[in-house]
Protein backbone atom coordinates (compact mmCIF):
# COMPACT_ATOMS: atom_id res chain seq x y z
CA UNK A 1 0.00 0.00 0.00
CA UNK A 2 1.43 3.51 -1.13
CA UNK A 3 2.34 5.30 1.70
CA UNK A 4 1.24 9.39 1.81
CA UNK A 5 3.34 11.84 2.25
CA UNK A 6 1.84 14.89 4.84
CA UNK A 7 2.69 18.76 5.17
CA UNK A 8 5.64 18.13 7.50
CA UNK A 9 6.97 15.23 5.75
CA UNK A 10 7.39 17.42 2.22
CA UNK A 11 8.72 20.15 4.26
CA UNK A 12 10.73 18.10 5.49
CA UNK A 13 12.61 17.01 2.02
CA UNK A 14 11.88 21.09 1.02
CA UNK A 15 14.16 21.90 3.40
CA UNK A 16 16.91 19.12 3.03
CA UNK A 17 16.84 19.27 -0.77
CA UNK A 18 17.68 23.09 0.16
CA UNK A 19 20.35 22.37 2.07
CA UNK A 20 21.33 18.59 3.42
CA UNK A 21 23.67 19.61 5.78
CA UNK A 22 21.06 21.43 8.20
CA UNK A 23 20.30 20.04 11.78
CA UNK A 24 17.19 18.69 12.57
CA UNK A 25 16.84 21.51 14.99
CA UNK A 26 17.26 24.21 12.18
CA UNK A 27 14.88 22.00 10.15
CA UNK A 28 12.43 22.15 12.93
CA UNK A 29 12.50 25.70 13.40
CA UNK A 30 11.90 26.60 9.82
CA UNK A 31 9.16 24.25 9.38
CA UNK A 32 7.76 24.97 12.34
CA UNK A 33 7.46 21.78 14.08
CA UNK A 34 9.75 19.78 16.92
CA UNK A 35 13.16 18.58 16.81
CA UNK A 36 11.85 15.18 18.12
CA UNK A 37 9.32 15.01 15.18
CA UNK A 38 11.78 16.16 12.42
CA UNK A 39 13.94 13.16 13.59
CA UNK A 40 11.66 10.80 13.78
CA UNK A 41 10.10 11.58 10.05
CA UNK A 42 13.46 11.58 8.96
CA UNK A 43 14.11 7.99 10.13
CA UNK A 44 10.92 7.08 8.83
CA UNK A 45 11.56 8.43 5.65
CA UNK A 46 14.91 6.86 5.32
CA UNK A 47 13.45 3.66 6.57
CA UNK A 48 10.94 3.45 3.98
CA UNK A 49 13.58 4.03 1.59
CA UNK A 50 12.45 7.17 -0.03
CA UNK A 51 15.84 9.26 1.08
CA UNK A 52 19.20 6.89 0.06
CA UNK A 53 21.62 9.48 1.13
CA UNK A 54 22.01 12.95 2.04
CA UNK A 55 25.03 14.07 -1.18
CA UNK A 56 27.47 17.03 -1.61
CA UNK A 57 26.50 18.81 -4.02
CA UNK A 58 29.87 20.01 -5.78
CA UNK A 59 30.39 23.85 -7.14
CA UNK A 60 33.08 22.54 -10.05
CA UNK A 61 33.33 25.96 -11.01
CA UNK A 62 35.18 26.39 -8.30
CA UNK A 63 38.24 23.63 -8.74
CA UNK A 64 41.26 25.05 -10.77
CA UNK A 65 42.68 22.14 -12.69
CA UNK A 66 45.70 22.77 -15.04
CA UNK A 67 44.54 21.08 -17.90
CA UNK A 68 40.93 22.86 -18.37
CA UNK A 69 39.92 19.75 -20.76
CA UNK A 70 39.90 17.38 -17.74
CA UNK A 71 37.84 19.92 -15.42
CA UNK A 72 35.17 19.89 -18.98
CA UNK A 73 34.88 16.17 -18.70
CA UNK A 74 34.57 16.35 -15.21
CA UNK A 75 31.57 18.51 -15.72
CA UNK A 76 30.19 16.58 -18.80
CA UNK A 77 30.32 13.52 -16.22
CA UNK A 78 28.63 15.43 -13.27
CA UNK A 79 25.87 17.05 -15.89
CA UNK A 80 24.85 13.05 -17.03
CA UNK A 81 24.58 11.89 -14.05
CA UNK A 82 28.24 9.36 -14.26
CA UNK A 83 30.44 9.59 -11.21
CA UNK A 84 32.65 12.15 -10.40
CA UNK A 85 36.37 11.12 -9.75
CA UNK A 86 38.09 14.33 -8.03
CA UNK A 87 42.07 14.49 -8.70
CA UNK A 88 43.99 14.73 -5.58
CA UNK A 89 45.33 18.01 -4.72
CA UNK A 90 43.06 19.88 -6.48
CA UNK A 91 42.56 23.68 -5.69
CA UNK A 92 39.59 25.27 -4.21
CA UNK A 93 38.78 29.14 -5.73
CA UNK A 94 37.98 30.61 -2.27
CA UNK A 95 36.22 33.75 -2.05
CA UNK A 96 36.52 36.92 1.18
CA UNK A 97 33.22 36.34 3.16
CA UNK A 98 33.65 40.34 3.37
CA UNK A 99 35.56 42.16 0.31
CA UNK A 100 34.03 39.01 -1.68
CA UNK A 101 37.39 39.15 -3.71
CA UNK A 102 39.82 36.37 -4.29
CA UNK A 103 41.62 34.54 -2.00
CA UNK A 104 45.23 34.07 -2.53
CA UNK A 105 47.38 31.57 -0.76
CA UNK A 106 46.52 30.82 2.81
CA UNK A 107 43.49 32.40 4.03
CA UNK A 108 42.84 33.90 7.29
CA UNK A 109 40.13 32.16 8.99
CA UNK A 110 37.98 33.05 11.40
CA UNK A 111 36.29 30.15 13.62
CA UNK A 112 33.25 30.40 15.88
CA UNK A 113 30.56 27.66 16.85
CA UNK A 114 30.53 25.14 14.13
CA UNK A 115 31.49 27.76 11.22
CA UNK A 116 34.47 28.62 9.34
CA UNK A 117 34.84 31.78 7.45
CA UNK A 118 37.47 32.98 5.28
CA UNK A 119 39.12 36.23 3.82
CA UNK A 120 42.01 37.30 1.84
CA UNK A 121 43.76 39.34 4.80
CA UNK A 122 43.68 40.13 8.24
CA UNK A 123 41.81 43.35 8.00
CA UNK A 124 39.00 41.73 5.93
CA UNK A 125 38.57 39.40 9.02
CA UNK A 126 39.22 42.43 11.80
CA UNK A 127 36.20 44.11 9.40
CA UNK A 128 34.31 41.21 9.38
CA UNK A 129 34.59 40.36 13.24
CA UNK A 130 33.40 43.76 13.91
CA UNK A 131 30.14 43.96 11.51
CA UNK A 132 29.09 40.60 12.53
CA UNK A 133 30.22 40.93 16.53
CA UNK A 134 25.98 41.08 17.58
CA UNK A 135 25.14 37.57 15.32
CA UNK A 136 28.88 35.94 16.23
CA UNK A 137 28.34 36.17 20.31
CA UNK A 138 25.05 34.87 19.85
CA UNK A 139 26.14 31.68 17.57
CA UNK A 140 28.74 31.20 20.33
Amino acid sequence: MPFRLDEVDTALLESLIKDGRKSFRQISREIKVTTPTVKARYERLVNMGLIKAVSPVLDLGMLENKTSTRLDKIRYKAHQGHGIKLDKGALVKIVCDYCEGPVHEKPSILKFANLERFFCCTSCRTLYKEKYKGRIKALE
